[in-house]
């Protein structure tokens, strides 16, 4: 009853105001994120490199939420006060209660440090694939506290930034699709080689991989000799994120032609030797 009291004693310019304060709020929150898109799309279409681009998505997505913050405060203060409250003591405790939890909170300070400098110096940017905490994925999200990473089975991982000791950023500015070819110790080694390399020119050269490969194949040799087997270690330098797609399009490439080849890719095999007596 004391809600439906205090209703009735509104008049109705304040509800108005409310709700007007209401629908400013909504229309405000998506003009932002609307104005912001366009904006740094604009930007983004004036920028040098794919790695200007992923610092401008981040910066979009930060701003984003410093703005929607402020604006949200606005319209609770203003919401306040159509409803005769005195926000003035409501702010002041708001501030030494502020202060009070900046000083006390270790981990709030150690994240929001953490972030603004994992943002200035551009270690991690939305779209990056990076590790973390052993935990390996794409950024999907980042703010001041936390960093956000959906890893390759879709689970989404919520990293504070003060835990960040150590990041491994596996698209920054470029890769190396570095590939193991394992073939029989009686294989002619020089000729398996030649065979790698040929295979690497032609996949640089075909249209799906020409602009995502920046390099020419470097076959780095002999790396281990393993029990039944010789490793062959290789590497593409391509350009961010195309790693993985490149690997996977060389080793197919291999197992077609060393199949058609006759060289030999040795596997683990087990023999049964049945006792008839």
């Amino acid at each position: 009853m004391d809600i439906l009291n205090f209703l009735e004693s509104l008049r109705w310019g304040v509800i108005l105001n409310i709700v007007f304060t209401v629908l400013f709020l909504i229309v405000a929150l998506r003009l932002v994120k609307t104005f912001m898109f366009r904006l740094f799309e604009r930007i983004k279409k004036r920028a040098r490199d794919s790695e200007s681009t992923k610092n401008f998505d981040t910066l979009r997505v930060i701003l984003i939420h410093g703005i929607n913050f402020i604006i949200f405060i606005f319209a609770a203060i203003n919401i306040l006060n159509l409803l005769g409250v005195d926000v003035r003591p409501i702010i002041t405790a708001a501030g030494v209660v502020g202060v009070a939890v900046g000083f006390g909170s270790k981990r709030f300070v150690e994240d929001l440090i953490s972030g603004l400098i994992i943002l200035f110096e551009g270690q991690i940017r939305v779209g990056d694939v990076v590790e973390i905490q052993n935990v390996t994925g794409t950024v999907e999200k980042m703010t001041l506290s936390i960093i956000v990473l959906r890893s390759i089975d879709g689970a989404a991982h919520f990293i504070r930034n003060g835990m960040v000791d150590m990041v491994t950023n596996y698209t920054r500015g470029f890769s190396y699709s570095l590939v193991e070819i394992s073939v029989a110790y009686k294989e002619d080694i020089a000729h398996v080689i030649d065979v790698i390399k040929k295979i690497g020119e032609d996949l640089r050269h075909e249209e799906e991989y020409c602009d995502k490969i920046t390099g020419e194949i470097e076959v780095l040799g002999l790396d281990k000799f393993n029990d039944s087997s010789i490793t062959i270690l290789a590497r593409f330098r391509t350009l961010p994120r195309y790693q993985w797609d490149i690997k996977r399009a060389f080793n197919l490439r291999i197992k077609e032609k060393f199949d058609e080849l006759g060289i030999e890719i040795p596997f683990n095999q087990l023999v049964i030797t049945e006792n008839k007596n």
